[in-house]
């Protein structure tokens, strides 16, 4: 799956010149805590909800409202946002797990995707990362979770679908990662049939160590 999947197009950006007062309005009317902002037409920076709230005044001031309010119109983006902000973007060709890595390596929430001339296309954030990976794993339907270690060899994963498929049952998806305090590969199985003693039976007679066993009819948790 890659980041053109699941970015938003439909960009909602602001500029240099565009005040605290409607980048608040912004952010509020259309449901999103960052900005993406343009100078000359170009990607300069981006602005989060956490920028704007750090640059209003405190509600311990003794401004009034209207002086409040006047505060706000008059400050810019430009005299918030950060001279060398470091901007961190994302391809649109590029896999959503390297979007996920940026995020998580620089401790930011969403990146601008821009394509190979420079140009912002969309946006991607974490919540977009988070339906990602729902959908990847299959639990909207109902399953049977099955979570299994197996011994750091060939074939391991290969004879477990084989013998699934043996018997006529769908594989939803399969996850697999190694755990280093067992010192095993785990699979994460997701079956169709919620009637999965069969397989456990099979799986038990081939030596492989079951950890747990979940039915989930409706599919709406993991």
């Amino acid at each position: 799956m890659k980041v053109r999947d699941r970015m938003a197009k439909d960009v909602i950006t602001v500029d240099m010149d565009t005040s605290i007062t409607e980048a608040f309005r912004l952010m509020k009317e259309n449901r999103v805590r960052r900005l993406p902002v343009m100078e000359k037409g170009k990607l300069a920076g981006i602005v989060t909800l956490s920028d704007l709230n750090r640059a209003a005044p405190s509600s311990a001031t003794s401004l009034s409202i209207h002086e409040l309010n006047y505060l706000l119109a008059k400050t810019k983006i430009k005299d918030i946002i950060p001279k060398n902000q470091q901007l961190f973007t994302v391809r649109p060709e590029n896999y959503i797990e390297t979007a996920a890595k940026i995020m998580r390596q620089n401790a930011v929430s969403g990146l601008p995707v821009v394509d190979h001339h420079g140009r912002l296309v969309g946006i991607i954030t974490e919540t977009d990362l988070f339906d990602a990976l729902i959908d990847i794993l299959g639990v909207k339907k109902p399953h049977s979770r099955i979570d299994i270690y197996v011994l750091d060899q060939q074939g391991g994963l290969a004879e477990v679908a084989q013998m699934v498929a043996s018997k006529g049952i769908n594989i939803l998806n399969t996850v697999l990662y190694y755990e280093e305090k067992k010192g095993k590969y785990k699979i994460i199985l997701r079956i169709e049939d919620l009637k999965c003693g069969p397989i456990l039976e099979e799986l038990k007679n081939r030596g492989y160590e079951i950890e747990s066993v979940i039915i989930r009819e409706f599919g709406d948790e993991c």
